[in-house]
Order: C-alpha cells, then sequence, then structure tokens
C-alpha cells in the first residue's frame, strides 16, 4: 500500500523508537504496539523511488494461503506537485478494491486536507474510513526500498462503528524491468479494546508488478 534522500533519525526516547525496519521485520510474526512508525503530518506521503513510476499490473498471492488464485489489480505512481514520486492513492484503492469486493465498492473519496485519510464508500449505507497513524521508510537504493505504514480503519455501519488497526511492513526489490516485493502485515484490536497489544492475526503476501502502458484498460 513508500523518502528520497531523507531519512527519518529517532534519537532518545522509548526503546521501541530505536528499532529499525530491518529489526521489525525480523520480529514478525511477534508484532505489538506501539511500533517504532512516527506519526505523518498532514502533508506527509510515502515516498517511492523513481523506478516506481508509471501504471504496473499487480499481483498478489497470499502465502498463507498458496492454493487461492491470485489477486490482480492496477497500481500508479505520479509526480505530485512537490516533484516527490507518490502512489495514486484514489486510483490504487479503488483497484485493490474492485479487486476485493467487486460491485460493493462504490467509489473512493481522499481527504482534501489530508493525504494520509481516505473514505471508500460502500453499497448497504456502509463507509470504511482509512487514516494512516504511522509511517516510516528507509532510504531506497537503486535495487531496493522498505517501508512500513499503521492505519487505523473505521468502518461505520449502523450500529457501533468497527475499528481495527493494520500494520504492512513491505519490502520491493527490482527485477528487472518488473518489481517483486514481499508484505508482512499484523492486525491489532481497536484502541482500548485489549489489555495486551499483541498483533491478533498475520499475513504474509508475496507481489510482482509488471509494467503497462500508460493507458492500458481498468482489469
Amino acid at each position: 500500500m513508500l523518502l528520497i534522500g531523507l531519512t527519518i533519525l529517532l534519537s532518545g526516547g522509548p526503546a521501541w523508537a530505536q528499532q529499525s525496519l530491518e529489526q521489525r521485520l525480523h520480529s514478525w510474526p511477534n508484532w505489538s504496539l506501539p511500533a517504532p512508525l512516527p506519526r505523518p503530518s498532514n502533508r506527509d506521503d510515502l515516498i517511492y523511488p523513481d523506478w516506481f513510476a508509471g501504471l504496473w499490473l499487480v499481483e498478489s498471492l497470499d502465502l498463507d494461503a498458496p492454493d487461492d488464485p491470485p489477486l490482480l489489480h492496477q497500481a500508479r505512481f505520479q509526480a505530485d506537485q512537490r516533484g516527490r514520486l507518490i502512489g495514486d492513492r484514489s486510483f490504487n484503492a479503488t483497484a485493490i478494491g474492485r479487486a476485493l469486493l467487486g460491485e460493493q465498492l462504490l467509489g473512493v473519496e481522499e481527504d482534501p486536507d489530508s493525504a494520509n485519510r481516505q473514505i471508500a464508500l460502500l453499497k448497504g449505507d456502509l463507509y470504511l474510513e482509512t487514516t494512516v497513524t504511522g509511517r516510516r521508510q528507509e532510504n531506497p537504493s537503486a535495487e531496493s526500498f522498505l517501508a512500513d505504514e499503521l492505519v487505523l480503519q473505521i468502518l461505520h455501519a449502523p450500529g457501533p462503528p468497527r475499528l481495527s488497526q493494520i500494520e504492512t511492513l513491505s519490502r520491493y526489490n527490482r527485477c528487472g524491468e518488473d518489481i517483486c516485493a514481499e508484505q508482512w502485515q499484523g492486525r491489532y484490536a481497536s484502541p482500548g479494546e485489549s489489555l495486551r497489544d499483541q498483533a491478533i492475526a498475520q499475513h504474509h503476501y508475496q507481489l510482482h508488478f509488471t509494467p503497462l502502458p500508460e493507458f492500458a484498460p481498468s482489469i
């Protein structure tokens, strides 16, 4: 779901804040909160290396269910007004949502005041609010890139809203003209629901990005 020329340096503070993303990866699946992820400002975004630019076909395989068919969707990365390469969050969220939910997804709206908040509109008067509450990435090289995000998801429906927190750590590597990736994910209970902040579910994914013509039809 990725700051060129910028490393977030954490000095002092609690021990968890000193953990590198490599250390975080090595501790999976035994993740717990707090994660070593600073809270982003409204203008912060995940910044990708230049080799992500363009439109891609993404094939995602759940390694915990290898017999399931891979999930196919498109993803697009383009420069913002500040010249940073970022994901087209609305396009990407819509593409993934359509692949997962089909016509149940009506559309995705971005918060004009924050790069870190989206709302997915669903049939049945439901909507899913997603907010990035923590993010960290390490300086990319010409061949690899490592990033971690923590999001708070709130499903608004008749009755009390349902909350969950999801952390996704991603490692991307160039594979010729393609991009190969792995993702490690932990899901936590809603804030205040449990005395323990251990991950209550874990998932491991393998992804493959294949470049597409810029105006390729949507899947």
